[in-house]
């Protein structure tokens, strides 16, 4: 797949027909209140939806119920017995390096912005580290899960942000296309998967290109859910560079947005890590994923973690070592990997379960004018932008 300025211009004027109708649908017709009143009680999988659901978001909740068709099961399996193996460092992945990726992106800072608020960054790390442990769980696909209905929900939440900004006239969508977009959704699917397993790399994590495959073919299966079309997404990872690498280009820069939600991050993280001593882990290990040219672009400072910060792979391949060549071993650092995930995730969400609820309206003052072998060690495709 060939992707241009314009084949990327033509993927911003796109949004998500299904989502965007459903939304549009029950604001005109009053009914978000009660839809967000009564999803509350829809948190799993096949379970009967509430009397009294509106009509339009009952339709919409049986059409998006079950994952698309084309499904490969087998690989699913492969992408939830790597993210069981790595599921500590891709949480780390995707708070300090995924998160800060989009921050550097102006405009879509701005749309989380308007999605959260700036005083609330518990609550959109919260969402994002709940839904990424929904994902892959035995289960996420079956009935009694909590995924299928968290993505159907975070779906409405993207339909409802572009349904604000366009109907209060606070998005040029001459200039920049529809809000959250499809050229947006594919990034963020790519800043979930490429991106993770580009940090994974420079974390010096052994993994196999079977394992990586999966991973990326997990977060396909994710953006079907979410609306994003799966015809304009990269098939491989070397087509998910090209892309990534262009978008980037395109679109990221330095903004008083993305400077406040990575200050956030750090304080929120910093708040997470146990005394003082490592907090400036944080911002090292921010800085180390994505690079000084962003990270000065997002104000991450300097610390006396950022040479030492540079030995976690070294660190990491002895603790894989011991995996490597002992059951037991491996058994306890899975453990700790999942024990890690839950405390960090049970901070952040502070014992709530997250609901996604449709905003009624957005911020005032917002405006834009493994068990899989651990062979045939997989590398990164290299960038294609000088």
């Amino acid at each position: 797949m060939t992707y241009t300025e314009a084949s990327m211009d033509a993927l911003r004027q796109a949004g998500d027909e299904l989502a965007d109708a459903t939304v549009a649908t029950l604001f005109e017709r009053g009914q978000v209140g009660v839809f967000n009143s009564l999803m509350r009680y829809v948190s799993t999988a096949g379970a009967p939806l509430p009397d009294g659901l509106p009509d339009v978001a009952r339709d919409y909740l049986e059409a998006t119920r079950v994952p698309p068709s084309w499904v490969d099961w087998a690989e699913m399996e492969k992408a939830r017995l790597f993210f069981i193996d790595n599921n500590v460092h891709i949480s780390t992945a995707l708070s300090f390096a995924s998160m800060p990726a989009c921050y550097v992106v102006p405009h879509m800072a701005k749309l989380l912005s308007a999605a959260h608020g700036l005083k609330y960054p518990s609550k959109r790390m919260a969402e994002t580290g709940q839904f990424t442990v929904y994902l892959m769980q035995p289960d996420a696909f079956e009935a009694g899960s909590r995924f299928i209905p968290a993505a159907q929900k975070v779906r409405l939440l993207h339909a409802s942000i572009r349904h604000h900004l366009k109907r209060e006239n606070r998005w040029d969508t001459d200039v920049l296309g529809a809000p959250i977009c499809q050229e947006d959704m594919i990034a963020g699917q790519m800043f979930f998967s490429l991106l993770v397993l580009d940090s994974l790399h420079r974390l010096g994590i052994h993994m196999s290109q079977e394992g990586a495959e999966a991973y990326y073919y997990a977060w396909h299966v994710v953006g079907a859910m979410l609306g994003v079309d799966q015809d304009a997404v990269p098939k491989t990872l070397d087509e998910a560079r090209r892309f990534l690498d262009l978008y980037m280009v395109r679109h990221m820069g330095p903004s008083a947005e993305g400077t406040h939600l990575t200050r956030q991050l750090i304080d929120l993280y910093e708040e997470v890590v146990p005394g003082t001593f490592f907090d400036p882990i944080v911002s090292a290990l921010i800085r180390y994923l994505i690079g000084d040219t962003c990270a000065d672009w997002l104000n991450v400072p300097h610390t006396r973690w950022d040479a030492v910060v540079k030995a976690v792979p070294h660190l990491l391949g002895v603790l894989e070592t011991i995996e490597d060549h002992s059951p037991l071993g491996a058994w306890a650092l899975d453990r700790l990997g999942h024990l890690t995930t839950v405390f960090e995730l049970s901070s952040l969400t502070r014992g709530r379960v997250m609901h996604y609820a449709i905003p009624e309206q957005l911020k005032k003052d917002y405006g834009i004018s493994s068990t899989v072998p651990r062979t045939r060690q997989w590398t990164p495709p290299a960038a294609t932008l000088s």
